[in-house]
């Protein structure tokens, strides 16, 4: 099967970066193998995604000299495909609903947190069984208990992460509608046929858990190369509300893509 990767920024401010250089990987490692980049929008959370970073996003992915195949593919169109994996997740007995509020959650007596620093869930409501698929409750992914997920990632190496341990029941449906992001990616990647999945170091927990949905719906798993994060002069890794180092700054500053590059080279 010939190569195809993809590059998928959020649209919740502007790209620093960080994103730069996980996307030019992407871009390069496609291109070495003569492969096809897709760009897609993850754009789901209606209240924190604006049309301005949307285009900003586009705009400087092209500007780095990134180039892919055919139109963005926006994640807000894609609500069936969603609802789909869903329902058959519900059905193979897969998903929980879940009352816990965040609050709750993080109050729960001595409540452990993973590796990415999140609470494990402490499974207050993991016996509420139903087979009904309301979409108007939060739904949770039933992880089993103490088995170990592995997988070789083609930069770090092989990892493994314990079910219970390093990451507990996780959201797959919010009771707004809207699909988490760990659903909606390993749907769209399998959809659009994406052999290769390159992003952050900070994602590769999330690989453990998407694994497990990929098992779940029988599809077929991308390969996963996790790029190392960037920092700041502080040593805190890059987050979008640092303007200072938006790539739109960057380039209002007369930055050349040549001049980024030399900072992550």
């Amino acid at each position: 099967m010939s190569y195809r990767g993809r590059i998928a920024p959020t649209p919740t401010g502007y790209l620093h970066l960080g994103h730069a250089r996980t996307f030019w990987t992407a871009h390069d490692r496609c291109k070495a193998a003569n492969g096809t980049l897709f760009f897609r929008n993850e754009n789901l959370d209606a209240n924190r995604c604006k049309a301005e970073y949307q285009q900003a996003a586009i705009e400087d992915c092209r500007w780095l000299g990134i180039e892919w195949e055919g139109e963005p593919l926006n994640q807000s169109t894609r609500t069936q495909y969603y609802q789909k994996a869903f329902k058959e997740l519900c059905e193979t007995g897969c998903l929980y609903p879940c009352t816990c509020s965040r609050k709750d959650i993080q109050e729960a007596l001595a409540a452990p947190h993973g590796d990415d620093g999140e609470a494990i869930y402490p499974g207050t409501c993991r016996q509420l069984v139903t087979t009904a698929d309301n979409q108007s409750a939060n739904w949770r992914f039933r992880v089993p208990e103490g088995e170990k997920i592995e997988f070789e990632d083609a930069h770090f190496g092989p990892q493994s992460f314990t079910c219970g341990v390093d990451f507990g029941d996780f959201p797959v449906w919010q009771k707004n509608g809207v699909p988490s992001y760990q659903l909606a990616v390993v749907v769209d990647d399998a959809e659009m046929g994406i052999t290769e999945v390159v992003r952050g170091a900070d994602l590769l927990i999330s690989t453990a858990r998407q694994l497990l949905l990929y098992r779940a719906l029988s599809l077929t798993p991308p390969n996963f190369y996790h790029c190392e994060l960037m920092l700041d002069e502080v040593g805190e890794r890059l987050a979008k509300r640092n303007d200072a180092l938006s790539l739109c700054s960057l380039r209002n500053q007369g930055k050349t893509p040549k001049e980024l590059q030399s900072e992550w080279t």
